[in-house]
């Protein structure tokens, strides 16, 4: 199926009045709707609707909803967007640990949550090939992953190893929030984990180099206290 307005979502939610609420939004913008009220409709569904992205609540009935993307997680690569109550941060960091590729937190805004979907949708093909790809580009952000540079606006940016290695994760994982662990544990090892200081201090020596404004970002978002995307334009 062609990825984008005709895109199949699959809404997993127990409350049936939330299903109705994201059915009426999310066909208003040409999507294709299809429900489940119980994880395990949700991981069934997977399998055989194969939606091209999956929306899901945690507090389902019979699996929580961490359960339905560790369940998914294990055959699928299909984007899941978490919509959730729960507000804290071990939640957001603990569902995207487990697979899920971004996390709104209840109540949302309409506006916010399609162009969510929209970048997930737009980053999914991007992300499917990204063991072949060689090159990666955004907003006038471009990298050149065998030669190891990059340029902004056609110019080039000297970066270091490491904070090309950063950059290469996030580009590779476009549109999708890596947790401070993910990024430390990838880029530096398994050691360095619980060196968030760390990781900070190299996002914003990235950014400056990048010409990225943290207050008004381009290229890297922070997810307070959980993380950071690169942003799909």
């Amino acid at each position: 199926m062609t990825r984008g307005e005709t895109a199949k979502i699959l809404v997993v939610d127990d409350e049936a009045q939330i299903r109705k609420f994201l059915r009426i939004s999310l066909t208003a913008h040409g999507y294709e709707v299809v429900e489940a009220p119980r994880g395990e409709d949700a991981i069934r569904k997977v399998a055989t609707e194969q939606p091209d992205l999956m929306v899901l609540d945690l507090g389902l009935p019979d699996i929580d909803g961490q359960g339905v993307i560790r369940s998914v997680r294990e055959w699928s690569d299909v984007p899941i967007l978490v919509l959730s109550v729960r507000a804290g941060e071990m939640d957001k960091v603990e569902a995207l640990e487990s697979g899920a590729n971004d996390y709104v937190t209840k109540p949302f805004g309409v506006a916010e949550l399609i162009a969510r979907v929209r970048v997930l949708l737009r980053s999914r093909p991007a992300a499917a090939g990204s063991a072949e790809a060689t090159t990666f580009e955004t907003g006038g952000l471009r990298l050149d992953f065998p030669g190891r540079r990059v340029w902004v606006g056609g110019e080039e940016v000297k970066l270091t190893r490491k904070e090309f290695d950063l950059l290469r994760l996030l580009a590779r994982n476009a549109g999708k929030v890596l947790t401070h662990d993910q990024l430390l544990r990838e880029v530096w090892g398994q050691a360095y984990v619980k060196e968030t200081q760390y990781l900070r201090v190299h996002i914003g020596h990235l950014r400056q180099k990048l010409g990225d404004d943290p207050n008004a970002p381009r290229f890297v978002w922070t997810e307070p206290g959980v993380g950071y995307r690169l942003i799909v334009e």
